[in-house]
């Protein structure tokens, strides 16, 4: 293809870096939080390609020194052969080919509950071949980001990866939650998005389940949560933003609730959806080992708990134990737990700060600094005077 025979043969740009969040659908995550920290503590002395498929907002092309490739396009493979240092969150494409002189991270992106690549004694999902082209890609990258301990005792085993290539810095995109202006921003977003400022907002963020898809990385979601029982009990006081994994191809239907239910799936970056939630329901995605950083409520709706345990992926933490929030199985169960919230927070004190101190005491506002001097090293200029 082009890309091997002609892009890579061109001479590398030592100036430029190469960002990637989630293929290319949303601005967002560690990537995001590199490069914001990138243009404000080193002001034009980079160049910045993002990857955005068509019709992403909002997007950094506005930016200095930055400019914007569509996804699997000639620009796009133009400059992942050229530019010296690759950011992506997910996996390089199968046919990348990292050449001499450049360096590749991969920022990840979540501390695993699931059983990931080589801790799967089953693959359930579409992609047959998912270990043998992960090690293949896996092999390419100089670091690998950890958010903790945990993390980097896990990835070890799961990806096959050296402990001494990993970046044991906390998450970039989790310096928003320990932001000093964190309340201001979360007024604004609120703003942004339409909602009431007197309305509390309870977040629903669901990951995928692995046997329930239509191809290579397009799953299936059925909405288990009883929106209406909801809005009825707790409609006065509360929203609800939805919030599907990136996974889920499908556009759930929620346009029969009204001003109640936020659907912000296609929302660009979760961690400011974080900012502005009272409580997060879940189940098996590794959103919660970031939200624990606020020190909110969260409830685990996990009806097809046996089945997703024992069946699809098994689970690196004991979640009857190890989690600082409740199991509930049906929705019974959550209005139940939202309904008495000061009390559920009280029965999980003692959890809820034995999690933080084991999963986010990495995490103080600082991750972005410490990667960014760890992978760009020598190639970063003094500091600038009008720098953050």
């Amino acid at each position: 293809m082009a890309y091997q025979w002609w892009f890579t043969k061109l001479p590398i740009k030592p100036k430029t870096i190469f960002y990637e969040s989630f293929l290319g659908r949303n601005y967002s995550d560690s990537p995001k939080a590199i490069y914001e920290y990138l243009q404000a503590t080193y002001p034009g002395q980079f160049k910045h390609v993002w990857v955005m498929n068509k019709g992403v907002t909002p997007n950094p092309g506005h930016n200095p020194n930055t400019i914007v490739v569509k996804r699997f396009g000639w620009r796009y493979m133009y400059y992942l052969a050229t530019t010296k240092f690759q950011v992506i969150n997910m996996r390089q494409p199968k046919w990348f080919v990292k050449r001499p002189g450049t360096k590749f991270l991969s920022t990840w992106h979540g501390t695993p509950l699931k059983h990931l690549v080589f801790d799967m004694d089953n693959v359930a999902s579409a992609n047959p071949l998912y270990k043998q082209i992960f090690y293949h890609q896996s092999r390419q990258w100089d670091n690998l980001i950890t958010a903790n301990q945990f993390s980097a005792d896990v990835f070890e085993h799961a990806f096959m990866y050296p402990k001494e290539r990993m970046l044991k810095s906390g998450y970039p995109r989790n310096d928003i939650l320990n932001a000093p202006d964190k309340d201001a921003r979360a007024k604004a977003i609120k703003q942004k998005l339409g909602i009431p400022l007197d309305k509390k907002i309870i977040l629903y963020a669901p990951t995928w389940r692995d046997d329930d898809y239509y191809g290579v990385g397009n799953y299936k979601f059925t909405l288990k949560l009883d929106i209406a029982r909801l809005r009825r009990e707790l409609g006065d006081d509360y929203v609800l933003v939805l919030r599907t994994h990136y996974f889920i191809t499908e556009h759930l239907d929620t346009t029969g609730f009204g001003d109640f239910v936020f659907n912000e799936s296609s929302y660009n970056d979760i961690s400011e959806l974080y900012l502005i939630s009272d409580v997060l329901i879940t189940d098996y995605s590794s959103v919660f080992f970031d939200y624990a950083i606020l020190k909110r409520p969260i409830l685990y709706f996990v009806y097809d708990y046996e089945k997703y345990e024992g069946v699809l992926r098994g689970f690196y933490l004991d979640m009857t134990t190890d989690l600082p929030g409740p199991l509930l199985k049906t929705n019974d169960d959550v209005m139940a737990a939202l309904h008495d919230l000061p009390a559920l927070k009280r029965e999980y004190a003692d959890a809820y700060q034995r999690f933080s101190h084991r999963f986010n005491n990495w995490e103080d506002g600082h991750a972005s600094e410490r990667v960014v001097n760890a992978f760009f090293g020598d190639a970063l200029p003094p500091k600038t005077q009008n720098s953050k």
